[in-house]
């Protein structure tokens, strides 16, 4: 079996790739679907809250499955989970369903993702490890932010589309295809390599050893922690403002059945993601540490959020947005990078799991309050009530410098 560098790596970038496209089918008009199911802005905020909370239910556990039964078994039950559950959301739109159904289905969306959060990702980090990988993970992890950004526009720009020609409906059949491509992809090409599943015979004991571990790993680290205690205000922030612009932007645009008008918006969020990914690296080196550069991150979007939520000009706001994308996706892999470094092979999954499920519990809060904001006040002032929010961020992040960790200087190729 080829264990390559380039082998792996090719890999990795063939499912992001496949899982971004599928999701993305559907990024630029899910609220505007939501809606048009006959969900008020709360309600439908409210079940992309449940669906953040079926991540904070479910992200260890999946971790731990991750980590103890293979990172391969765990993204193929993600894939599978996500087609069941994609198509379901599709049926319930069909005959306007109640919103608990939403909610449940919602739910169970979630835990088709927390499959996916650590277990790709600690896939990549130890099988580079084990094939002599030399340089640093902001590269890696640059290239993945690139082949995201890329899949988004693509899927992005697509799925408005086919919205527009067909029916709201059609992106989600769409998706559904897509994650069935990508499920054949990993069944392939995804082994555990550098990494063997601690298997047990008694499943109790095992997931309890290496939920202490991951405990001892994670939150009792201090970088770790303060990156964790920040995820709930940036990650959590994060979600809402990306699915909240789709009808801000609408409303401003003045046409709320301009659903390809939606799918552009996404489409030069992607590209802003791109760009993101290429200056990761870069915007890298004009930092000495790396906490530095996620606290300019994290104030820079705080501005921008506030001048959006003041702007009320649709180009301008498209404008602030691109550059949010840019930012936001500039700082994702130098966090990635930080995280990893920072957490052992054997509890990577289940930490990386533990990480996401801090950025969903922010999630599960702030999206039905902000969009209950949004239906009391608008969209506008909802964004300056996130980037309120998303200040909250920044203590932790300071936290997070002060320890002067010698992870928090690494070089970048």
């Amino acid at each position: 079996m080829d264990y390559s560098v380039t082998k792996i790596k090719r890999t990795y970038l063939a499912l992001v790739l496949g899982n971004t496209l599928a999701a993305s089918f559907i990024w630029g008009i899910n609220t505007i679907f939501l809606l048009d199911a006959g969900l008020s802005n709360f309600e439908a905020f409210a079940a992309n809250a449940f669906f953040t909370a079926g991540m904070v239910l479910f992200e260890v556990p999946t971790g731990i499955v991750a980590d103890s039964r293979g990172r391969r078994v765990s993204f193929m039950l993600g894939s599978i989970t996500l087609v069941v559950t994609t198509l379901l959301y599709l049926l319930l739109w069909q005959v306007a369903a109640p919103f608990y159904l939403w909610a449940i289905v919602s739910l169970l969306l979630g835990l088709g993702f927390t499959f996916f959060s650590g277990a790709l990702e600690a896939w990549v980090v130890d099988a580079l490890a084990y094939a002599g990988y030399k340089e640093g993970l902001e590269s890696i992890f640059s290239k993945s932010q690139i082949v995201a950004g890329a899949a988004m526009l693509t899927g992005s720009v697509l799925g408005g589309i086919i919205a527009q020609i067909s029916n709201l409906g059609m992106p989600y059949a769409v998706r559904a295809v897509v994650l069935l491509a990508t499920l054949i992809v990993a069944y392939k090409f995804m082994k555990d390599i550098g990494f063997s599943p601690e298997k047990g015979k008694n499943i109790y004991q095992d997931t309890k050893k290496l939920l202490k571990a991951s405990i001892d790993s994670g939150f009792k680290n201090p970088p770790v922690r303060y990156l964790m205690l920040a995820a709930p205000f940036s990650a959590g922030v994060g979600i809402y403002v990306f699915y909240a612009m789709q009808p801000y932007l609408l409303e401003l645009y003045g046409d709320s059945t301009a659903y390809s008008i939606a799918g552009l918006v996404a489409a030069i969020v992607a590209g802003a993601q791109i760009a993101g990914g290429i200056a990761a690296p870069k915007i890298r080196k004009l930092f000495k540490h790396r906490t530095s550069a996620l606290i300019f991150g994290v104030m820079a979007t705080i501005v921008i959020l506030i001048l959006s939520g003041i702007v009320n000009n649709f180009w301008l706001v498209l404008v602030l947005v691109t550059l949010w994308g840019l930012i936001f996706a500039a700082i994702t892999p130098i966090r990635q990078a930080f995280l990893n470094d920072l957490i052992p092979s054997k509890q990577r999954a289940t930490v990386l799991s533990f990480d996401s499920l801090m950025g969903s519990s922010g999630g599960v809060v702030t999206q039905p309050a902000l969009g209950k904001a949004a239906d009391a006040y608008g969209y506008g002032t909802s964004y300056i009530f996130a980037a309120g929010i998303q200040l909250l961020a920044v203590p932790f992040l300071i936290k997070a410098k002060r320890l002067k960790n010698p992870k928090d200087t690494v070089n970048v190729s």
